[in-house]
């Protein structure tokens, strides 16, 4: 992806942004949960996690050291007052001079320490940034294949939609065509007859009923024909400004 638009674009929009540490924030893993991960995004992961454990670990090691540091430098207060005192002070300045050798060790230790806090900030927020690339990226690609699949199952909706209407057009033309047959034959052979071949209908429920739903259809059809004539009505006035 190296040098590629798309990187360039998101690359761009990263700019002056406080980007979390991205193994560190649920969202993340929530987010990769979804898109899922390649395998240069669970190396950059891995790696990532390492700089952050080690940077922790400096940071109390760095405490420690402090801590340990001030101590030594009140045991050699403590021991110089001690060996002032003394007779001969052998063992005071014995303590006093581990006690100075351990401090300039500790100072050694704090220095490269130190030196390395330098440089693991930078390291940390160069993965960081390469991997939320690469989760901008493959985001970005499930996105544009959900977006596709989406207007499919969209087309194949509004193609069943249509059909559907026209399934239920063709039955109640049915109906109709029926409750006709039927009045025409009871009139010409009588009730009688039409009982042998068991056909039985409640003509003027029947009309009725399927009279209300013609009605309610057309009803639906201008309630659509009404809404897509303001849509575009608005869209004709908005037009011009939006050429402004």
């Amino acid at each position: 992806m190296a040098g590629s638009y798309k990187e360039d674009k998101f690359q761009a929009a990263l700019v002056g942004k406080n980007v979390p540490t991205l193994t560190l924030d649920n969202k993340w893993h929530k987010l990769m949960a979804e898109v899922g991960k390649t395998p240069e995004m669970t190396k950059l992961e891995e790696k990532l996690n390492k700089l952050v454990k080690e940077q922790g670990k400096i940071t109390n090691e760095l405490k420690d050291l402090k801590k340990l540091k001030s101590n030594l430098m009140n045991e050699i207060v403590n021991n110089m007052e001690g060996a002032e005192k003394s007779a001969s002070g052998s063992a005071e300045k014995k303590k006093l001079d581990d006690n100075k050798r351990l401090i300039n060790e500790i100072n050694e230790k704090v220095d490269r320490y130190n030196d390395d806090m330098l440089d693991l900030p930078k390291e940390i927020a160069s993965v960081n940034t390469e991997l939320m690339l690469l989760t901008m990226e493959e985001s970005y690609k499930v996105i544009r294949s959900n977006t596709s699949e989406i207007e499919e199952i969209g087309d194949w909706i509004k193609m069943m939609r249509m059909e559907l209407k026209k399934n239920i057009l063709h039955k109640q033309h049915m109906e109709l065509v029926n409750v006709q047959l039927y009045s025409y034959m009871q009139g010409i052979f009588g009730p009688d007859v039409l009982d042998i071949f068991d056909i039985n209908y409640d003509i003027e429920a029947t009309r009725q009923a399927l009279i209300k739903k013609k009605e309610a259809m057309m009803e639906e059809k201008e309630r659509e024909e009404k809404r897509k004539s303001v849509e575009a009505a608005f869209d004709a006035a908005k037009a011009p400004g939006d050429q402004g």
